[in-house]
């Protein structure tokens, strides 16, 4: 314990007698998982509490109104240094929608200096020490999006905005932001050790496939030279790290924090390897005595006769490995960069090491050097949430932005962030890999007293909270009905392929804390923004009525994303059964109450696993359902992702990977891609010839006409033969309408 503030939970054996250190050959991690014994104490046991450190002594300042971006500012705090400078892709906005925001009000709670660089010039090192040397430790995001995400479209084409940039500019922070940032603040500082962190590092924390260079890179621990890389909600481990380096603690020798990731040599001794890079490998084969040999037939090693003996036939022991000291060595980077196998395999195994309740660690070896990953942290208390939201947020932009607009907080402003993390497990999504299965909610109180700080202290709320929600709309305080089990679950998903029978289902804390927020004097409307899971919605036939008759603004957006089975078994989303249902709950619900109002479902185009016919078979769907699809949504590889692993290897990781299994149909090459976002845009005549074309090869000819049930006609109006977004077309509306997503519905009348 020398040199550290605090012990921290043991859930690593660094501290505890040496066990013998076993490798164990060509075993799987899913064939060793049909025996291994379940030790639910790693998630049943409490960690340490974000409220229990020992504040650090510079708390004395007290909190400021906003972490400072300059010389000036500290100087009017009265500081001298900043313990630690955050660095961030995106602009400052003091909010808790915004990541980098949380860290450093976070860490401010703990005591420490937090100084923030957001968005600096990446050319050169010099404006990385605008303010002066950290005392303790960088900080470092690439933003609260990946930043190839942010800068290139699903075609790779360049954006022409950014959301997160003072006037919506494009171009304020460089391709592979987190990578560029930890070597700036290197160069600046070098002694000073480097903490990388945010969904671009949680996404890129192994060897993994990048859509935009279409090859394997390392992990970005390696790539980006940091110290730590934290990944997930990182509020526990940083919170842990700054107070022992705080006591002196060199920062390579902070190896047992949970949700870290970091580069060593060697697997420690006390450690059980259990290898599993490679697949379809026989287990070890013993040569068999054969009963009937003669003496002369059988010798020993050392040349002399052996009688012969009996052959005993007995079970293996079942071998019994301690998670806590038990490591997965993945199939290496240079093996996952030659054999899209192995990368599925990997992926797969990455995967299945995610619930904090049963993980085990994972290394991965690049070169000399292993990438070694803690299991994963574990989740925020209701307390420990209430903590983070509850901190002294200004709830603003910088100061020093002036009257810029940056979208993403236009967006936000005026809404409220109630959970975390997401149980829908759905393949093309980052938000399980970054903040994990295990839901966690803040009480309602703390949720009450965000809306009345809204209501009091923004400037230019009009009444109308915009969204109460999350990753998800509702999911709030729903989880496993058994601590035991959902500590030793390995499921990806919890509603697929059906709900599980454990999962609680029961809407009524969210019903109540609807109620309560829209009775609050000043509030006039809560509206429900986030996306809606409408198969567990329609097991709460309270919810869907509440939903819909006091929350929807005459749109609701939900997310079928298809309407064929083989598309949506590869995303692990629910059959377009369960959107019929809710659609019926939703006419039924908005006519008791008087009002038209309209679902707004969104699909994906080229998600692995879609047939052309497939997407045929969407269009008819849309078209006979009236819908015209303005914006569409292409699938978007995604780093680790489970349908990126589809996309890269055409292997299915949702099943046991080997040489002989499954093939996966993908949607590649520019023709492709086109003709399946035509198939979701049958309406726009530019697309009209790539359709009779399509439709004529696949034997569906029978589909052009001019009919109401035909999908396109047969003339072919003057085109320019480009796209026009009707959004865009039409982008000033008439006075008292507004603009939809489906240029098929009704506008809506101003209330």
């Amino acid at each position: 314990m020398r040199g550290r503030s605090n012990p921290a939970p043991r859930f690593f054996p660094s501290r505890r007698p040496a066990v013998r250190r076993r490798r164990i050959e060509g075993r799987s991690p899913e064939i060793y998982l049909t025996y291994a014994p379940i030790d639910v104490s790693q998630f049943a046991r409490a960690a340490k509490p974000l409220t229990s450190y020992r504040k650090y002594w510079a708390h004395r300042f007290g909190p400021a109104p906003f972490l400072p971006m300059s010389r000036k500012e500290m100087d009017q705090l009265g500081w001298d240094s900043c313990d630690i400078v955050l660095v961030t892709g995106d602009a400052y906005v003091d909010h808790p929608s915004f990541g980098m925001a949380v860290i450093g009000r976070v860490l401010e709670a703990q005591g420490f200096r937090v100084g923030i660089i957001a968005q600096p010039d990446w050319q050169s090192a010099e404006p990385f020490k605008a303010l002066g040397k950290p005392n303790l430790f960088w900080g470092v995001t690439a933003g609260n999006m990946d930043s190839m995400i942010n800068r290139y479209t699903a075609d790779r084409k360049t954006r022409s905005d950014d959301a997160y940039t003072p006037g919506d500019v494009a171009g304020k922070r460089p391709d592979r932001a987190a990578i560029v940032y930890s070597q700036r603040c290197r160069e600046a500082f070098k002694d000073v050790p480097v903490i990388l962190g945010g969904i671009e590092g949680s996404l890129r924390r192994i060897a993994h496939y990048d859509y935009w260079s279409d090859k394997v890179r390392h992990s970005i621990a390696l790539d980006a030279k940091c110290d730590l890389l934290l990944y997930g909600n990182a509020e526990r481990a940083i919170v842990e790290i700054a107070h022992r380096l705080a006591a002196k603690e060199p920062v390579h020798q902070i190896t047992d924090v949970r949700g870290t990731v970091f580069m060593r040599r060697e697997t420690p001794e006390g450690w059980i390897e259990v290898d599993s890079t490679e697949v379809d490998q026989p287990g070890r084969v013993e040569e068999h005595v054969s009963p009937y040999a003669m003496i002369s037939e059988k010798t020993c090693d050392d040349g002399t006769a052996d009688a012969p003996k009996t052959v005993q036939f007995a079970p293996n022991p079942r071998i019994k490995l301690k998670r806590d000291t038990t490591v997965i060595r993945l199939p290496s980077y240079e093996q996952v960069k030659s054999d899209p196998v192995l990368y599925a395999h990997a992926n797969r195994v990455l995967h299945l090491e995610t619930n904090p309740g049963n993980a085990r660690a994972l290394v991965q070896a690049h070169g000399e050097r292993d990438v070694w990953l803690n299991p994963p942290p574990i989740p925020l208390t209701t307390a420990e949430m209430d903590h983070v939201f509850d901190l002294p947020y200004a709830r603003a932009p910088h100061p020093s932005y002036g009257n810029a607009k940056i979208p993403a907080w236009e967006m936000i402003r005026f809404s409220v962030n109630i959970m975390r993390g997401c149980f829908g497990g759905c393949t093309f999504c980052s938000i399980t890999e970054h903040e994990g299965r295990i839901i966690q909610s803040r009480s309602e109180d703390s949720v009450i007293r965000e809306i009345e700080e809204i209501r009091d202290k923004v400037e230019g709320f009009t009444g109308v909270i915009s969204d109460l929600g999350g990753p998800t709309a509702n999911m709030y305080r729903i989880g496993c009905k058994s601590p035991e089990i959902e500590a030793a679950c390995r499921k990806p998903s919890c509603v697929y392929p059906g709900i599980c029978s454990n999962l609680n289902t029961d809407h009524s804390a969210l019903v109540h804390m609807y109620r309560r927020a829209r009775a609050l004097k000043g509030v006039k409307k809560i509206l429900i923004g986030s996306g809606l899971r409408y198969d567990l919605a329609v097991q709460s036939p309270e919810y869907v009525k509440e939903l819909v008759q006091h929350h929807v603004g005459g749109y609701l957006k939900i997310a079928p994303e298809h309407t064929e089975n083989g598309p949506l078994s590869k995303m692990m989303k629910p059959g377009i059964g369960s959107y019929d249902k809710f659609k019926a709950m939703f006419e039924k619900y908005s006519k008791e109450a008087g009002k038209e109002q309209y679902l707004i479902p969104y699909f994906i185009a080229a998600h692995p696993g879609t047939s052309d016919e497939d997407m045929m078979n969407l269009a008819v769907w849309l078209k006979k359902n009236g819908f015209r699809a303005d914006q569409v949504q292409t699938f978007y590889p995604s780093p680790m992702a489970t349908a990126t692993a589809m996309y890269h290897t055409t292997k299915n990781p949702l099943r046991k990977v080997g040489r002989a299994s499954e093939t996966v149909d993908i949607v590649k090459g520019e023709r492709r891609r086109r003709l399946h976002k035509a198939f979701l845009r049958y309406h726009d005549p530019n697309n009209w010839p790539l359709l009779r074309d399509a439709l004529k090869s696949m034997g569906r000819a029978d589909l052009i006409g001019n009919g109401k049930h035909h999908l396109i006609p047969t003339f072919q109006p003057l085109t320019d033969g480009g796209y026009a977004s009707p959004r865009r077309k039409n982008s000033t509306p008439r006075k008292g309408t507004v603009l939809t997503q489906h240029t098929g519905l009704p506008p809506r009348a101003k209330r």
